[in-house]
């Protein structure tokens, strides 16, 4: 069922928000910040009963969409942290990302499915995965989406307009979760086999792996680099994508869990869940040159940075 409009919200800041937006979900703390990367600071926030965690924004649609994980509840949110809509999509509702043209994927943890959502919230097909589908991405053409089938050990590559199955594949860890395309391939990060998958997303083949510290959870690109959220590391594995080889380990924060490149390229935004802060890594010298504090708990699973497109 779809609601308009709505919860109360807090705005922090004008109307009149410009520049590199990070939309960030803090599940203990029940809401959600939009972050100017630019200056470095939360400029309008709004409450969201549930436990948010995973989000999904689009730039192109000036709103984000996020998901309550005790509840299911959908939740999308302009730029100013207004919620415009809801939808109640049930408790197994958990990864998110945005559809080519509008509208959004989402993947049901405890049905094992995949649904393509239009920008109205209704469905447009439904799909079935394999066991715990976590993550779920886009491929940059939107021909294709790929969900983390964390139980299943594998990835599932799908038609992004007609919801077929092309493939189903074995990943190299243990309990994919995070899921990502970059050039051509699908990386995954294996929770339990602390490594990345790689994956040739037109053939479905397994074509390589890179050690990670422990517990990786997500996956993201900036600099011509790769980057690895350890979650019980407190650090970020760098990897070249050339060689599948890791070659650097920076310490983050407590919990890194959320990772994003920033829209310019020149590093990673990267959510800590028990230090209470977001902070941006840069892609050249691995050095962390920011760190914002969070609500309680910031998670920011999914695809959570991008650059407001003006009207």
């Amino acid at each position: 069922m779809i609601r308009w409009p709505l919860l109360a919200l807090v705005a922090l800041a004008s109307p009149a928000l410009a520049g590199d937006l990070a939309f960030v979900t803090s599940q203990h703390g029940d809401a959600l910040s939009v972050v100017d990367l630019g200056q470095g600071r939360i400029v309008a926030s709004t409450r969201i009963e549930g436990a948010p965690a995973p989000v999904a924004y689009d730039p192109a649609g000036r709103r984000a969409y996020v998901v309550a994980a005790d509840t299911g509840r959908l939740h999308v949110v302009d730029e100013e942290a207004t919620v415009v809509a809801q939808a109640d999509l049930g408790e197994g509702a958990f990864g998110l990302a945005v559809a080519p043209g509008g509208g959004v994927f989402v993947t049901d943890w405890y049905g094992g499915m995949l649904t393509r959502l239009d920008s109205d919230l209704q469905p447009i097909w439904q799909s079935k995965t394999g066991a715990a589908p976590a993550g779920v991405a886009v491929s940059g053409d939107g021909t294709l989406v790929a969900t983390a089938d964390r139980d299943d050990d594998a990835v599932s590559i799908y038609d992004a307009d007609d919801g077929r199955r092309l493939y189903q594949v074995p990943t190299a860890g243990s309990h994919p979760f995070g899921i990502t395309f970059h050039d051509g391939l699908l990386y995954t990060a294996d929770v339990q086999g602390d490594s990345v998958s790689v994956i040739d997303a037109s053939t479905g083949e397994l074509v390589g792996d890179i050690s990670t510290g422990s517990h990786p959870y997500a996956v993201a690109f900036a600099g011509g680099r790769g980057f690895v959220t350890n979650q019980y590391d407190s650090s970020v594995t760098v990897f070249d994508p050339a060689t599948l080889q890791a070659v650097a380990e920076v310490e983050v924060g407590d919990y890194p869990e959320g990772i994003a490149a920033l829209p310019d390229g020149s590093g990673v935004a990267v959510a800590n869940w028990d230090s209470d802060s977001l902070v941006i890594l840069d892609a050249s010298d691995l050095t962390v040159r920011d760190s914002i504090d969070m609500p309680s708990g910031p998670r920011a699973f999914g695809s959570f940075t991008g650059r407001q497109v003006q009207p």
